[in-house]
């Protein structure tokens, strides 16, 4: 499962796709309704790519987490993220069994719930998805081939005598 351009911007609600990188920091698309926004340095947004959830044995990464409800679910809907706190905790007890229940809160699940079905919704869950919907965007910063960017030699000019 391909988190690494999806984006959660704290103060916007929903999922966001990476599309680029500005100076003054990125475009982002809106996995629910398809809009841009810029987003500044200054806003906090965090990576899906980049998300784990505490354990008793250590932090599991929330892309192994979505792979297990999709797997469960046979990737179709799982449980709303508007059901009880306490039909969350047992249904996230199943998926992961040994998370840390101090310091993984109902919030926590709801927020894991909805952006799965965000994912799923938009059938972004399976293992060759693409970062978009569409087609892959370009990286935000492009490497520079040397050889390409090397100048060509300057042929001779043959003199006239």
């Amino acid at each position: 499962m391909n988190l690494e351009k999806i984006l959660a911007i704290s103060g916007k609600p929903g999922l966001y796709i990476l599309k680029v990188q500005t100076r003054s920091g990125f475009v982002a698309e809106s996995l629910a309704d398809g809009k841009k926004i810029t987003v500044n340095l200054k806003s906090n947004v965090s990576l899906l790519s980049e998300i784990s959830i505490y354990t008793y044995e250590g932090e599991k990464p929330l892309s192994e987490i979505m792979q297990t409800i999709a797997d469960k679910e046979n990737k179709g809907d799982a449980l709303s993220h508007k059901a009880e706190n306490a039909k969350l905790m047992e249904y996230f007890k199943v998926i992961l069994p040994n998370y840390d229940e101090d310091r993984v809160y109902p919030s926590d699940i709801k927020k894991i719930l909805n952006w799965y079905g965000i994912l799923q919704s938009k059938g972004l869950l399976n293992d060759d998805a693409p970062a978009t919907a569409e087609e892959p965007s370009a990286p935000a910063v492009e490497e520079v081939n040397e050889e390409a960017t090397e100048k060509p030699a300057k042929k001779a000019k043959a003199k006239k005598e």
